[in-house]
C-alpha cells in the first residue's frame, strides 16, 4: 500500500524532476547524509529508469551532444570535495539546466530543436556540427558573464536552484577550460595508448612527449591531459610517476615543482572516493565490498609513502594523514561491533599486502630501482660534463 502511494506520489513529477531528485539523493547518500525514507524512494525510482530502458546517464539526447567532449573527463566521485582534472557527472543535469534556462535561453531552444530534428532525419555528422556551434557561443557567454565576482556570485546561486552539489560551480567553470581546448583534448585522446597495464618505465616514455606537447599549448588544461591518462590505468595509483618522473628529485618539494605534480592530487582525490565508498559499503553491510575497497586504499597509501621522500612534511602528507586516519576510524567503528575473540576479515593484516615479505622484497625492488637510476642520472650528467671540458 505504501509503495503504491509512493509511485503515485512520484508519478506527479515530471521526468526530468525524478530524474533530478534521484541525481540528489544519490548525491547525499554519497556524502553520508542520513534521510529517512531515501533509499525506498531511491530504489522506486531506479526501478523506474531500469524499466524504461534509460541507463543513469539521463540527459536529453542535445544535452549529450553538447556534453560528448567532456565524456573522457567525467567521474562519478564524490561531489563533496574538489576532483582534479574530472568533472563530476552529477553536475551535468544542473549545468544544462542553467544553460538552457540562464545562460542562453533563445539559443538553447533552437539548439535542442535543430538536433532533434537531424536526429530523427538520421544526420548524425550534422547533429555534431550544431552542438560543437553551440558550445562556442556558450563558452564566449560563460567568459563573458564570469568577468566580474557579482556575476559568479549570481550563478553559483542560481545553480543552487538547481542542484544542492557544492561542486556544481567549479565543474561549470572546468567545463568551460575543456571546452576551451576541446580540439586538442580530442587529439590526445585519440594519440594516447587505449590502455596502460603496468606503467613501466617505457610506457612513461611513450606518452611523455604527447603530454609535454599538449602541456605547451595548453598549460592551464594540463591536468584534464593528466585525466586522458588515468582513465587508461589499471590501478590509478600508478598516475604519480608522471610526477616523480618529471621531478628533479624524489623529495615531495621537487614532485610539487614537477609540470605534472597535479597527479598526486588526483591520486589523493581518488582515495577520497574510496573512503566514500567505504562508508557506504559498511553502512549498507557490504563487507566484502568494503574489503576490495581496503585492499585498494592501502596499497594505494603505502605507493604515495614509498614512491614521494618527505612526503609527511608536505600538504600532501597531511592530506594522506587525515584521510588514513578517517579511514581507520571507520574501519575500527565495523570491527568494535564483534567480540574481541571473533576475528573480523578488514582487521586482517592480509590487508595490508605490504607488510608481508612479498611487500617488503617490493619495497627495497622499488628503492633499489631508484637509488639506481638516480645513479645512472649522475653518471651521465658527470660524463656529460667532462666531454664539455675536453671540447673546451
Amino acid at each position: 500500500m505504501i509503495q503504491n502511494r509512493l509511485k503515485e506520489l512520484l508519478q506527479r513529477l515530471t521526468p526530468p524532476t525524478r530524474s533530478n531528485l534521484l541525481d540528489e539523493l544519490e548525491r547525499l547518500e554519497l556524502s553520508g547524509e542520513e534521510i529517512p525514507g531515501a533509499g525506498e524512494v531511491m530504489e522506486t525510482l531506479r526501478a523506474e529508469f531500469r524499466g524504461g530502458g534509460q541507463t543513469q546517464k539521463r540527459n536529453s539526447i542535445p544535452a549529450r551532444q553538447f556534453f560528448t567532449p567532456l565524456e573522457p573527463l567525467l567521474v562519478e566521485g564524490s561531489p563533496q570535495h574538489a576532483t582534479t582534472g574530472g568533472i563530476q557527472r552529477t553536475s551535468l543535469s544542473a549545468i544544462w539546466e542553467w544553460i538552457t534556462r540562464d545562460l542562453l535561453p533563445t539559443m538553447a531552444r533552437d539548439y535542442v530543436k535543430n538536433v532533434n530534428d537531424l536526429i530523427g532525419m538520421d544526420k548524425q555528422r550534422e547533429a555534431r556540427q550544431a552542438a560543437a556551434t553551440f558550445q562556442v557561443k556558450v563558452v564566449k557567454s560563460m567568459e563573458n558573464v564570469l568577468a566580474s565576482p557579482e556575476s559568479a556570485n549570481q550563478i553559483r546561486n542560481r545553480l543552487s536552484a538547481y542542484t544542492a552539489s557544492p561542486a556544481a560551480f567549479d565543474d561549470l567553470t572546468k567545463m568551460l577550460s575543456a571546452l576551451r581546448a576541446r580540439d586538442q583534448l580530442a587529439k590526445l585522446n585519440e594519440a594516447l595508448p587505449p590502455k596502460l597495464g603496468r606503467f613501466e618505465d617505457a610506457d612513461v616514455a611513450k606518452i611523455a612527449p604527447l603530454l609535454d606537447a599538449f602541456a605547451k599549448a595548453n598549460p592551464e588544461q594540463v591536468s584534464f591531459a593528466l585525466m586522458l591518462v588515468a582513465k587508461r590505468l589499471k590501478t590509478h595509483w600508478q598516475l604519480i610517476r608522471l610526477a616523480t618522473k618529471t621531478a628533479s628529485s624524489k623529495n615531495a618539494a621537487d614532485v610539487a615543482a614537477s609540470p605534472y605534480a597535479a597527479a598526486v592530487s588526483m591520486v589523493l582525490d581518488r582515495l577520497e572516493d574510496k573512503r566514500t565508498l567505504l562508508r557506504v559499503a559498511l553502512k549498507n553491510e557490504r563487507v566484502l565490498v568494503a574489503k576490495e575497497l581496503l585492499v585498494d586504499i592501502y596499497d594505494t597509501e603505502f605507493a604515495l609513502r614509498v614512491r614521494i621522500d618527505q612526503l609527511a612534511e608536505s600538504d600532501w602528507g597531511r592530506r594522506l594523514d587525515a584521510l588514513m586516519a578517517s579511514i581507520t576510524e571507520l574501519v575500527e567503528s565495523e570491527i568494535s561491533r564483534f567480540p574481541d575473540n571473533v576475528g573480523h576479515v578488514l582487521g586482517s593484516r592480509s590487508l595490508r599486502r605490504h607488510d608481508t615479505l612479498m611487500g617488503r622484497l617490493t619495497y627495497w625492488a622499488w628503492k633499489g630501482r631508484d637509488i639506481a637510476s638516480n645513479g645512472v642520472a649522475l653518471c651521465k650528467g658527470a660524463l656529460a660534463g667532462t666531454e664539455k671540458s675536453r671540447a673546451a
